[in-house]
């Protein structure tokens, strides 16, 4: 590594790497909640790249992207097909390991580590200013389920379905989808795995969304 004193002179100021990284990262995970029409993206990557450059020899510049990219694909593809948190993990961590590793001292690594979570974190506010991806639906219990499955996506009724019984469908971690009499409901745990064919009692209903617990006998 070589620090970048001569190439943008920022390697002193401490605080630019959080500055580069939490921006750059809220604006590459914002992409990927909201639709931004590439103009986060390009912020971002800009950012990071100037980072990068900043504190990397030429020849591992394309070697941290690459594995801070990779962590950008691993939440992309949590959130657009898997859904329970694990890509996702996996995918912080490295990006945590390309912005610390590329670091020419202890101090601006931990500045980026920090940047890097506080950078994740603040990426969901956009989520309350511009409108929503299609990523993250089975979390958030906002699964498109048609009537000619089988499920029911009108509340009307949600509320009666209080106290009662049914059984889970689909492993539940934590949602998933539960049958009650002779309806298909998609319902969530309380935060904790329930297999597949578990007896289940509906505990609370808030609009669609149902919470369920398994049934003690």
């Amino acid at each position: 590594m070589k620090v970048g004193v001569i190439q943008l002179g920022l390697s002193s100021l401490y605080w630019v790497s959080f500055l580069f990284i939490g921006f750059g990262t809220m604006f590459l995970l914002g992409e990927l909640l909201v639709k931004a029409k590439g103009l986060f993206a390009i912020l971002g990557i800009s950012l990071i790249t100037l980072y990068f450059y900043a504190y990397l020899d030429p020849s591992m510049i394309i070697t941290m992207m690459i594995l801070y990219f990779l962590g950008i694909l691993l939440i992309f593809i949590d959130g657009e097909f898997v859904n329970d948190g694990t890509l996702a993990g996996i995918g912080i961590i490295l990006m945590i390991i390309s912005v610390g590793v590329s670091s020419p001292n202890w101090v601006i690594g931990l500045y980026a580590i920090i940047g890097v979570v506080i950078g994740a974190a603040s990426s969901l506010l956009w989520l309350k200013v511009l409108p929503k991806r299609n990523m993250w639906t089975k979390i958030a219990l906002l699964d498109r389920l048609t009537d000619e499955q089988g499920y029911t996506t009108m509340n009307t009724d949600y509320k009666e379905l209080v106290g009662k019984t049914g059984v889970t469908l689909s492993n539940l971690r934590p949602v998933g989808t539960v049958k009650i009499g002779e309806t298909h409901y998609s319902a969530q745990s309380d935060g904790y795995w329930i297999e597949k064919g578990t007896d289940i009692v509906v505990k609370q209903v808030d609009g669609t969304r149902i919470l369920v617990d398994v049934l003690k006998k």
